[in-house]
């Protein structure tokens, strides 16, 4: 299908001698045409004639021209010559005189070249348009190039960032002398001619295909290098450029791990030791299997609230870290041994064994999302969805250490609104309150919070060891408890035995698998997300690449191993690694480091700690808690970006509050989805029509004024995905930007059958006034996917269309749109007329016309 149609933007040069005033005449009617002729203009400054003539040819040269930024002709002209321009501002002006220089008309003889400038001394402007971009890696440099970078960068300070302003032909950094030209003769093709010059072929999507191309590119080496990214990184390490920073790093992160390993130890339901080895066994696997090179794995207050639900669910046998043997559900009491009835696993299930099965579990779900690659899936937990529940998960945490502020005894709940049941047993509890607890853990709290925003602060500025403040309240909580004998005396609760040396080897209970795998999702999805957040975070900052289905096998094979050693479910922690990547860690050995030295604390300093009071434990816990807390300031970023963020971070956070972690997080994940959904369901549409000084640039009518609609043709764009979710809005969409309703297609189907039958003419009969337009193009440039669905609803659209004498194009389509098409066709739908671009189309209309 040919129709020979000349596309030729190519606009003659202008003579420079009446330039000038055409210029200053052109400007003054386009103003009137927008209604700003009222506008006060800056003075401008004296120029000489070289300098007017440089402006004007730059003016010129950028009204004249037929090429457009993103590579369609026409577009510089609009942003040239409106009212704001900055050609009639006089600071620009001024810079613009001294960028462009006045150059001789064709045919004169050329004296001297001009120096360029020194790239490594110039200071270029930071442009980080895509656009600007590619026009810079596209454009070759002519030898008449003579840009003065001072000028530019005075002309940025002035104008301030210029990301915001309009990308005009003066905020280049480096532009030619002779200005390009947009000039194109060619016949007007349709896709499928496009199609069998390009010898294109659609990709063999079958599965023996697909096995056999992975076959292909399968290598060993490949393989080994990609499960152990340490080979990668570890043979460019350098003990001299590196090394120094890795050990500040460990120990900094050592210090922090000692209190913060015994405290979410605690709070997990489980012995401290436990915590102190989720510092040392996961560290290691990660370090030889993670891609992330500067968080600190362990403990995470959100994780370990979560593993204590489980742990208090399922666990028996009572140790001296949990509550009394009386359980209350839902006010309701109820004796401990209940929970073993339930689970029908043993008659003694131990805290630490719970915990164990339940990193095991946790492992196994992580492993198995690796292998399924569903690294992707950590995308769905949206940035209000996290918020709200870490914040959600702040409080709980808050309140589970309110027993130990204020030295009291109080039941457990378990299922819904057990925290409204917690702080009313609180409330009643205040009489009784030990008063001694109450002080050390105010003085903590006080002590900790002077630490972190005054004496840290301050001494970060001169050393790069940050203070040590909760080591330090630790190590003197725990010498005041020896010296004034808190326990037998105040009757002050401490933490108890910490074994000395390392936790024994040994399998978690493999009946317990079963009965915590539902749990087992929840602590998944948030550990791997909490991991990926913080990875992505640091990889982008020092330009390394995180892969999230390697950190799913990192965090399975950690989990599992360390469950083997009494560890719970392990994630990252915010501010350690924050206080890693700071003090200078460069690799994963920062944190062997931290764990040699956690190592030598249970070797021999781990009955030390065993007279440490758990009211300071609390306090250093609700003081580390405060980043989470100040989360809650993000509302009103969530508010001003949409009703659904800040639906969904309400309802996140309300619900994991009254209702429980687990379920909150469950429905906040739902509401995410829907709020993707309902997102998904509008994409952006609009009708497309030209600009006169730029017969090829096609624009959105509703925000260019000056644009106008082809004769005779609508063009209609549609942006998203057309699938079996989106075919109807597509329709109503289409039908409400071109004019047409549902109702007017009926009465134009009865008008077409009335014709018909009084044997009339289309042209002749009633038919002819209910068609404004001829012809339909679907821009489909941004459609990313299409299903037979959407086909069909093509289709239908089409027959519809036709039955008004009305004729519908596809332009644009992308190679996976257009094999969908194609394969619709075999499947009886179409047929489509399609063309590679849209220019293209509109000329083919315009035939039409003509004849």
């Amino acid at each position: 299908m040919y129709t020979h149609t000349s596309i030729n933007v190519f606009i003659k040069p202008i003579n420079l001698k009446d330039a000038r005033k055409f210029a200053l005449e052109h400007f003054k009617r386009r103003l009137a045409r927008h209604g700003n002729a009222t506008r006060q203009r800056s003075p401008t400054p004296h120029l000489t004639a070289d300098d007017r003539k440089g402006v004007v040819q730059n003016y010129y040269g950028d009204f004249g021209n037929g090429i457009g930024i993103g590579g369609e002709a026409g577009t510089s002209s609009v942003g040239t010559l409106s009212a704001g321009s900055p050609i009639f501002e006089t600071h620009e002006l001024t810079a613009l005189r001294t960028v462009t220089k006045s150059t001789k008309p064709t045919g004169t003889k050329r004296k001297q070249l001009p120096k360029r400038t020194n790239p490594r001394t110039a200071s270029f402007t930071p442009l980080t348009s895509l656009r600007h971009k590619q026009y810079k890696q596209s454009l070759q440099h002519h030898r008449y190039t003579d840009v003065d970078t001072s000028a530019l960068s005075k002309m940025a300070q002035q104008n301030g960032d210029n990301e915001t302003k309009p990308l005009t032909q003066a905020y280049l950094t480096d532009k030619p002398k002779i200005q390009p030209k947009y000039d194109v003769h060619r016949d007007v093709l349709s896709h499928d001619v496009v199609i069998k010059q390009t010898g294109y072929g659609a990709r063999d999507k079958s599965i023996p295909s697909g096995m056999r191309r992975s076959w292909n590119n399968w290598s060993f080496l490949s393989l080994f290098v990609g499960i152990m990214p340490i080979v990668q990184w570890l043979p460019r390490y350098s003990l001299r450029r590196d090394a120094m920073g890795d050990l500040v790093a460990g120990i900094t992160v050592a210090i922090m791990n000692i209190p913060h390993g015994m405290a979410y130890g605690i709070l997990a339901g489980v012995t401290p030791g436990c915590g102190l080895a989720l510092a040392i066994f996961p560290v290691l696997v990660y370090m030889i299997l993670g891609t992330s090179r500067h968080i600190s794995i362990g403990t995470f207050a959100v994780i370990s609230m979560m593993t204590l639900k489980v742990v208090q669910t399922y666990a028996t046998e009572d140790s001296v870290l949990l509550a009394p043997a009386v359980t209350l559900v839902n006010g309701t009491a109820a004796v401990a041994g209940g929970a073993a009835e339930a689970v029908k696993v043993a008659d003694i299930i131990t805290p630490i064994e719970v915990a164990t099965a339940l990193a095991f579990c946790t492992g196994l779900l992580h492993l198995g999302m690796g292998f399924f690659r569903l690294g992707t899936l950590a995308a769905l937990l949206s940035d209000p969805l996290v918020n709200g529940f870490t914040t959600g998960a702040a409080v709980h945490v808050t309140v589970s250490q309110l027993k130990d502020v204020l030295g009291v005894q109080v039941p457990r709940y378990k299922g819904a609104f057990k925290i409204v049941f917690t702080v009313i047993d609180l409330f009643k509890s205040i009489p009784s309150t030990n008063v001694v607890a109450l002080t050390i853990c105010v003085c903590i709290m006080i002590f900790m919070t002077i630490c972190n925003e005054f004496l840290k602060p301050c001494l970060s500025k001169r050393c790069r060891l940050p203070f040590p403040g909760e080591l330090i309240s630790v190590i003197g909580g725990t010498l005041v408890s020896r010296l004034l004998q808190l326990n037998e005396n105040y009757g002050v609760t401490l933490v108890g035995d910490i074994p000395k040396g390392l936790p024994m080897p040994e399998l978690p209970r493999m009946d317990l698998i079963p009965v915590v795998a539902v749990d087992s999702i929840a602590i998944a999805i948030v550990s791997f997300s909490v991991v990926m957040s913080m990875g992505l975070t640091f990889a982008k900052k020092h330009s390394y690449e995180v892969r999230a289905n390697q950190e799913l096998f990192a965090l399975g094979m950690a989990n599992c191993i360390s469950s083997c050693f009494s560890c719970y479910p392990l994630a990252c922690s915010l501010s350690r690694s924050v206080i890693q990547e700071q003090t200078g860690g460069v690799t994963q050995l920062a944190s062997l480091v931290s764990a040699v030295l956690i190592i030598m604390t249970l070797l021999w300093m781990g009955p030390f700690f065993s007279t440490l009071p758990r009211c300071v434990l609390a306090g250093v816990i609700i003081v580390a808690l405060k980043p989470m807390f100040m989360q809650a300031r993000e509302l009103k970023k969530y508010s001003k970006q949409g009703k659904l963020e800040l639906l969904t971070w309400l309802a996140t956070f309300i619900l994991v509050v009254l209702i429980d972690i687990d379920y909150g997080l469950l429905i906040g994940i739902l509401i995410s989805l829907l709020a993707l959904y309902i997102k998904g369901l509008k994409p952006y549409c609009c009708q497309l029509g030209t600009i006169p000084e730029a017969p090829a640039v096609y624009v959105d009518l509703n925000h260019h004024r000056n644009a106008i609609e082809v004769p005779e043709t609508k063009i209609f764009r549609y942006v998203g995905s057309l699938n079996f979710a989106t075919k109807m809005y597509f329709r109503h969409s289409l039908y409400s930007s071109i004019g047409l309703e549902t109702t007017k297609l009926q009465q134009s189907k009865t008008a077409t059958a009335a014709v018909k039958a009084n044997g009339m003419t289309a042209q002749n009969g009633e038919v002819a006034h209910l068609n404004p337009f001829n012809f339909l193009i679907m821009d489909f440039s941004m459609l990313g996917h299409v299903d037979v669905a959407g086909c069909k609803t093509i289709t239908d659209i089409m027959k519809e269309l036709k039955a008004r004498g009305v004729r519908m194009f596809i332009s644009s389509p992308s190679d996976r749109v257009y094999d969908t098409l194609v394969h619709s066709m075999a499947l009886g739908e179409g047929p489509f007329e399609t063309f590679p671009t849209l220019h293209d189309a509109v000329e083919y209309a315009r035939a039409f016309q003509v004849a």
